[in-house]
């Protein structure tokens, strides 16, 4: 088994079996004939040779280490009772150097009467401190009695620093997380507000004029056909969106896939190269659009061409819902290291029935840019009409 092999299954055991071996070790080191009488001394009583007494005094020291993270009260207060029979008895075993080591543990596990448990320890301390006193020959100093005090004080100071710090970690990626989210839901409401609003404006403006086509059967037919290709394409979008929030599902995992069924492949992301058919889908919608383009795109210009999909989408979106009928131009211009965009429509026109938004588009397309180093601008012009501006820097991942 390989050393991460190893360690994977060490960390995969319950927490009490990982901290055994430390209890042991310190067992172990305490029985040594040339460690005994050589641990922590407080006070100034002699050293008395390990005695029946002594192996439950051990005991108490060593063993409860294997709890010092589940039950670190329960640890604490049995280490505690195990040092100061210790120091009473004078055995000085090297297992007394195991009570800073509790008390980083605890000060960094213990979760509730963190005050009282300080307060307890500091009381019990007193009754210790003066029978160690008197016990002894009287070679301790108050002073000395204090210092010891304040090294235990320094070690559950320890542990709370490492307590707040893991606190501090785990509310910090909590933090990120939640903002994650936030921003993941931000791009999915972006990205199906691109989507579904074009496509089905598309649909509602086609819809309302065939209701006037009853008298030409031909151009009534024309104008269902552009409905239900509109629909399709609508689907189409939104599947490639599902494939993005799902990366398992890749092509050829649907149910249509592997049996037969030759639905063509489209690419996930739309490209510059298909905004000619969003301006042929709102020509068909009743929307005069010219459209020119000028230089060659890059060979990689990141999700830059793909920001220029959505301005030039959601502008001709919003052309259908506010100047339905009116002059639209759409300008897309290649250049080494960015992509300009420029839609203007004509002020003539009349607002459709899908005429209801709430602004989120432009508001999502300020932002997409914004992140990417981009300028955008929309607005009104003095002859009423309005006109979207964007500047995409290529390269770039949004």
């Amino acid at each position: 088994m390989s050393i991460q092999g190893a360690g994977r299954v060490w960390r995969r055991l319950d927490v009490t079996v990982r901290d055994l071996p430390l209890g042991i070790l310190f067992l172990v080191v305490s029985v040594l004939p040339g460690l005994r009488g050589h641990g922590t001394e407080v006070g100034d009583l002699p050293t008395r040779p390990f005695d029946a007494l002594a192996v439950v005094t051990l005991a108490l020291e060593c063993l409860p280490l294997a709890v010092r993270r589940r039950w670190p009260a329960v640890c604490l207060a049995l280490v505690t009772c195990g040092f100061a029979l210790d120091q009473l008895r004078g055995y000085h075993s090297a297992a007394g150097t195991a009570l800073p080591i509790v008390l980083i543990s605890a000060g960094s596990h213990l979760e509730h009467r963190r005050r009282a448990t300080v307060v307890l320890l500091t009381v019990a301390y007193v009754p210790l401190a003066i029978a160690l006193s008197q016990l002894g020959s009287g070679g301790e100093t108050p002073a000395e009695f204090v210092t010891f005090y304040l090294v235990l004080a320094l070690a559950w100071g320890a542990g709370a620093w490492l307590r707040a710090t893991r606190l501090a970690e785990a509310e910090r990626r909590e933090r990120v997380a939640a903002e994650t989210r936030t921003a993941e839901r931000a791009q999915i409401a972006r990205e199906l507000h691109d989507v579904v609003t074009h496509h089905v404006t598309a649909m509602v403006v086609q819809a309302e004029a065939a209701r006037y086509l009853t008298a030409a059967p031909e151009r009534l037919e024309q104008s269902l056909t552009a409905v239900s290709d509109t629909g399709r394409r609508a689907i189409t979008d939104l599947r490639h969106l599902l494939d993005l929030l799902n990366p398992d599902h890749g092509p050829g995992t649907g149910p249509g896939h592997g049996t037969g069924a030759t639905e063509a492949k489209e690419p996930r992301t739309p490209a510059v190269g298909r905004v000619l058919t969003l301006v042929e889908q709102t020509r068909r919608a009743g929307q005069p659009v010219d459209f020119t383009e000028q230089g060659t795109p890059p060979a990689s210009t990141g999700s830059a061409d793909l920001v220029a999909y959505r301005v030039v989408q959601e502008a001709l979106t919003n052309a259908l819902k506010y100047a339905h009928g009116s002059r639209t131009s759409v300008q897309v211009r290649h250049g080494e290291r960015e992509i300009t965009v420029e839609v203007s429509t004509d002020g003539t026109g009349s607002p459709s029935a899908a005429a209801v938004g709430s602004g989120r588009g432009l508001a999502g397309l300020r932002e997409r840019i914004g992140v990417l180093g981009g300028d955008f601008h929309a607005g009104s012009g003095t002859d009423g009409g309005f006109t979207v501006r964007a500047r995409i820097p290529a390269g770039g991942t949004s």
